[in-house]
């Protein structure tokens, strides 16, 4: 049986990154984006954090990451977009009068970001930021943390490929060695022996995703059971959603086959692997980037939706969450966020986009 949902309208904002953390450290969630943030547990008071730059249809915040960067016991958040060609941290004031806005901060500069998530890309427990930066070098970022093991507000560069990454990124265990590898759209990066910020990764050119614009993240995920890992990747800028087999031929060599999930949809650039109906077992939950590119993408004139897909052992069954015309229907934005905000002990998704910022909460079946 599905699963029922609540659609709130939380704002009818243009942003397209959203966060769940507790702002105010009062134990309760609240929710991030754009230039506001909104008070749980009901979310209708919003603050101003601070002004985001426009550019045409969009905004140049394409992530909200909380992290307490400057050790202060506040989580502050990380974003970064194309046009401000960096990465940056917005430090949170711990005053939240009407007029406290929230100090910017460089990080580093990136060139064109597409998206930033964070992974653990070395295994000692903190989260580095990696942008997705497609015209440029795959570089991680490592906060640098004092004698008490908290944030300083700066960070070390890694830089782990000198070659441009192109459009897509994701993070996991390939080769089964137990450690991460980067996968991109034509291939996938091993870290040196030495320890993955020793050096330049290999690159393993093994496949071609998406026609030119996979999905961020691209999931890692065994699917079948056989202890190898297979990849989940949408299509960020056309129609498509597919999972990759990872097969081991005779000798070792490593092969991969395609098998469609939904081809028949358009802009999956965000995934989530998730238990959101809680039977024990993760579900994809993704679904459109409304005008990702501004009415340019084939397939923008579409319905908009939003979906989990439950994987019954050999392929996915979709679920639809919510779906119509524009304006009626609802997609998911470029970052959106999947966290418990009722208090049920069932996942809620929070989804912004150029079509709203909009809570569904998990009704459960």
């Amino acid at each position: 049986m599905p699963l029922k949902w609540r659609k709130e309208l939380i704002a009818d904002e243009r942003y397209e990154s959203a966060g769940v953390f507790d702002v105010d450290g009062d134990g309760v969630l609240d929710i991030v984006s754009g230039a506001y943030w909104y008070k749980g547990p009901d979310f209708k008071k919003a603050f101003k954090i601070g002004d985001v730059r426009a550019e045409g249809e969009y905004f140049d915040d394409f992530s909200t990451i909380p992290m307490d960067v400057n050790g202060d016991g506040r989580l502050d958040f990380i974003t970064g977009g194309w046009w401000g060609n960096s990465i940056r941290w917005r430090e949170n004031p711990g005053d939240y009068a009407p007029k406290k806005l929230w100090p910017e901060h460089v990080i580093a500069e990136t060139g064109n970001v597409e998206t930033t998530r964070a992974w653990d890309v070395d295994g000692d427990g903190q989260l580095e930021i990696v942008p997705n930066t497609p015209n440029g070098p795959l570089v991680a970022y490592k906060l640098i943390l004092d004698s008490k093991g908290k944030g300083t507000g700066k960070f070390a560069a890694h830089k782990l490929w000198s070659n441009k990454q192109g459009h897509g990124l994701g993070f996991g265990d390939i080769d089964g060695d137990g450690r991460g590898e980067f996968i991109l759209n034509g291939g996938w990066l091993k870290a040196p022996a030495a320890g993955p910020f020793s050096g330049e990764w290999t690159f393993h050119e093994e496949f071609k995703l998406m026609p030119w614009a996979s999905s961020v993240p691209i999931l890692v995920v065994d699917l079948n059971g056989d202890g190898r890992n297979e990849l989940i990747v949408g299509n960020a800028h056309g129609y498509g959603l597919d999972w990759w087999e990872q097969i081991l031929e005779a000798g070792g060599k490593r092969t991969w086959k395609k098998h469609p999930i939904d081809p028949w949809n358009a802009q999956y650039h965000d995934l989530q692997w998730v238990d959101i109906d809680g039977d024990g077992q993760p579900e994809l939950v993704t679904g459109k980037r409304h005008r990702a590119h501004c009415g340019n993408d084939v397939g923008e004139q579409d319905d908009v939706g939003l979906y989990y897909f439950k994987w019954n052992g050999e392929s996915f069954a979709k679920q639809v969450i919510d779906y119509g015309p524009i304006r009626q229907g609802k997609g998911c934005g470029i970052f959106f966020q999947v966290a418990d905000l009722s208090g049920t002990g069932r996942l809620d998704i929070v989804a912004p986009g150029k079509d709203g910022l909009y809570l569904f909460r998990n009704l459960g079946m």
